[in-house]
């Protein structure tokens, strides 16, 4: 193994890659890694109820978790087979009750103690959604933008109470926490009136970010279309652009599954860090369209990654993970897609991009696709593996046998 990395340090040194150096940079910057996968989606609020507002999981592979402690035991047997610096991602919808359910409106930090007492045991940060999904009063798909005033004050209130538990975290933490909203909003069929819901949820973003808080860091997140709001989303991504470009201190947070088939996010990356000091991303992986695939090492994921280094953003780009699947092991799926994730984020700074650049700027563009593709094979699995080796976690395939036999003594008796 040392002799192997040792060659392939030298490949990349002939590229004017410092090694070392990507190394430190991938072991740096903290991947959000989402809850959900664990368990559906399913949260801790009514358990055994379906999704709705556009959810949709697919699969009934045995051992999802059903309790706190089974999704964290699971989420920390999956991060331990994981490199890098890791946060973990949590939506309202799974807070921790001991002393009687409150709806969601209600909602305060200490519903959240243990997640931090979690995170607190584990060295992880924390980012935080407010749930506008699975719930009675967005049983019609319309949450901040509805007409009617009082349920849109009830998912304002929600946004307000969710916001307080993010800044609660932060401090708790002592680390800023990325507070997302996403509604599922919008309408089956041709609408009459395609302004007045934005302008309605326009006013409701306004109260929600009205207060003043410390350590959060608040962004919108839009989308194409959704399940049952196929031909409007009140939430689209340019009404989301206008309000972050007009709303200092919000952000228009990127997932990669929530745009035409045809537009990919890794272009979009430079446009916003040319205007905005802070870039909030989900990676997931569309099939056809938003269905949440386990993300692979593919060459989108590998585009993203490129952009985030090459433009010198591994601190302005906060990257989470936003995908599900029930059809396979639930926490193979979380390896696979982080893992994933670092492997692009390495093998992004593994590229001479400075000289790439300067080709560009020259006017070389022989040498420049020239030396892209060269790139392509060079001994990326050697770092890769050595990389794993300093983190502490099972270079190559050899992980997937700690998830075998953690299926069979723990998922197992899950019934």
């Amino acid at each position: 193994m040392s002799t192997r990395y040792e060659q392939a340090k030298l490949r990349y040194k002939g590229l004017g890659v410092d090694v070392d150096a990507a190394l430190a940079s991938a072991a740096s910057m903290p991947v959000s890694i989402h809850c959900w996968q664990g368990d559906d989606v399913t949260g801790f609020e009514n358990v055994g109820t379906a999704l709705s507002g556009g959810i949709l999981t697919t699969g009934s592979y045995p051992g999802k978790a059903r309790t706190p402690d089974e999704l964290m035991a699971d989420f920390v047997k999956a991060t331990s087979l994981i490199p890098g610096k890791k946060r973990i991602n949590l939506h309202a919808s799974y807070a921790i009750f001991e002393d009687g359910k409150v709806d969601r409106d209600q909602l305060e930090p200490k519903h959240f103690d243990k997640w931090v007492e979690f995170a607190k045991a584990n060295g992880f940060g924390i980012d935080f959604n407010p749930t506008y999904f699975s719930h009675p009063m967005a049983s019609d798909g319309l949450t901040l933008s509805h007409p009617d005033a009082k349920i849109r004050t009830f998912w304002i209130n929600h946004g307000i109470a969710c916001r307080r538990i993010a800044a609660s975290i932060a401090k708790d933490l002592d680390s800023p926490v990325l507070l997302n909203v996403w509604i599922p909003d919008g309408y089956k069929d041709t609408p009459a009136d395609r302004l007045s819901p934005r302008l309605r949820l326009k006013d409701s973003l306004d109260r929600i970010f009205a207060e003043k808080l410390e350590g959060v860091i608040d962004c919108v997140e839009s989308k194409v279309f959704g399940i049952g709001v196929e031909s409007y989303t009140v939430g689209s991504n340019e009404f989301y652009m206008s309000y972050a470009a007009r709303h200092p201190g919000v952000y228009n947070l990127l997932d990669t599954g929530h745009y035409h088939p045809t537009e990919v996010v890794s272009d979009k990356i430079p446009s916003l860090l040319s205007f905005f000091d802070k870039v909030p991303l989900h990676v997931s992986r569309p099939v056809r369209w938003d269905s949440d695939h386990v993300v692979r090492f593919d060459d989108e994921l590998k585009e993203i990654a490129k952009e985030i280094v090459r433009n010198d953003a591994l601190d302005k780009v906060l990257v989470g993970l936003d995908f599900f699947d029930a059809s396979i092991n639930r926490i193979a799926a979380w390896v696979i897609g982080a893992r994933n994730m670092e492997k692009a984020l390495l093998y992004a700074l593994l590229e001479p991009n400075e000289y790439l650049k300067k080709l560009q700027d020259e006017g070389r563009f022989s040498e420049l696709l020239m030396l892209q593709e060269e790139i392509k094979t060079c001994p990326f699995g050697d770092i890769w593996e050595h990389y794993c080796e300093l983190q502490g976690v099972p270079v190559n395939e050899t992980w997937f046998t700690q998830v075998q036999e953690y299926e069979s003594l723990v998922l197992s008796a899950r019934k």
